[in-house]
């Protein structure tokens, strides 16, 4: 019986190792340099990887074992290229939709910002945090929006842990997108429950705008509007509060995932008290706040205001005077009462 063997035969009795692009193997440490680590890779030699297929924050050392991806499976010197970031993204992206599946709050660490949000590096895949999936805590609130200042405002959140869900984890859109406000909703539900209109609570303003203030309220959001600040005519809720202020409001509405406040209503209506002076006949002094088509605005006190109707300016009631041809701003004239509604909150003048 004969006893040759065939080439095939050979290369299989020797267990002849080959390798190929994409193949995924387990390898050892040999060493850390500056620009590159190399691997023993056992039956299939030595092989190399750059500093720049090494993922963000890898904690590495020689003789720990690790995955590596082939990126090609010959370079000079007989050495194979590999990667760690490949490697890890294959197995990355089963466990990312598994992770985002399953609803589990990750812990995450951003390694840098732009003005839409925080990159951060999961499993060795990059994805981001958008400004609008921050938590109340997080949201960069700034006078204006401006770009720069959020910027500001992101960056100092890079390298700080930050607990979030997945929101998209699409390893065919290369799209991994997270979400703080999702890992906190179940704990913000369960504070909202066990909040009411009517209640007064305790909170930071974190942001003031045209239209109100933003108040964080141990991690919930709130809003006080321009028309909630004071009983007083506000035009500019700069005047009234700033960023950092610590406010008590009362809870006028409860959203979705906001609170509606009111700074005001913390305090009697001094309307109440200043209308019972303002009687019906009586000549009052007041100040012109806002001329429009139709009459004239008049503060007679801090909380009170009245209109003088355009047809109550002229003598013969002509619907046809023109207001701004009779009043300027903030001048000081005597009015007489016409009618003081205390129900609908208005009081009607005459310049006659």
């Amino acid at each position: 019986m004969s006893t040759k063997l065939t080439m095939d035969e050979l290369l299989a009795e020797s267990d002849l190792k080959t390798l190929k692009a994409g193949d995924v193997l387990d390898a050892t440490i040999t060493s850390i340099k500056k620009h590159e680590m190399w691997l023993d890779l056992g039956p299939y030699g030595v092989g190399v990887v750059m500093r720049r297929e090494i993922g963000y924050g890898q904690q590495l050392e020689v003789g720990q074992s690790i995955s590596a991806s082939v990126v090609d499976p010959e370079i000079e010197d007989g050495y194979a290229l590999l990667s760690l970031k490949k490697a890890a993204k294959d197995r990355g992206w089963d466990e990312l939709k598994r992770v985002m599946d399953d609803g589990e709050i990750l812990e995450i660490t951003p390694y840098d910002a732009n003005r839409g949000g925080l990159l951060i590096e999961l499993e060795g895949i990059r994805g981001f945090l958008p400004v609008s999936q921050l938590s109340a805590d997080h949201y960069p609130r700034v006078s204006g929006a401006d770009k720069d200042e959020i910027l500001q405002k992101l960056n100092s959140l890079i390298g700080k842990p930050i607990r979030v869900r997945l929101l998209d984890a699409s390893r065919k859109d290369n799209k991994l997108i997270f979400s703080e406000k999702e890992a906190i909703k179940d704990d913000m539900q369960s504070r909202f429950s066990e909040l009411k209109v009517g209640d007064s609570v305790e909170g930071v303003v974190t942001g003031v705008i045209d239209f109100g203030a933003f108040v964080n309220i141990d991690g919930i959001e709130g809003l006080i509007h321009i028309s909630e600040i004071s009983w007083e005519r506000v035009e500019d809720p700069r005047k009234y509060v700033k960023t950092g202020d610590k406010v008590t409001a009362k809870i006028i509405a409860i959203d979705k995932d906001r609170l509606s406040l009111s700074l005001k209503q913390m305090a009697e209506d001094p309307w109440i008290k200043d209308v019972e002076k303002i009687k019906k006949g009586s000549t009052v002094e007041g100040t012109i706040t806002r001329i429009t088509p139709f009459g004239a605005f008049v503060q007679l006190t801090p909380a009170v205001e009245a209109l003088v109707h355009v047809s109550e300016i002229a003598e013969g009631g002509d619907d046809a005077v023109d207001p701004e041809k009779i009043f300027k701003l903030n001048e000081k004239k005597e009015f007489k009462v016409l009618d003081v509604n205390k129900e609908a909150r208005k009081i009607a003048l005459s310049l006659k």
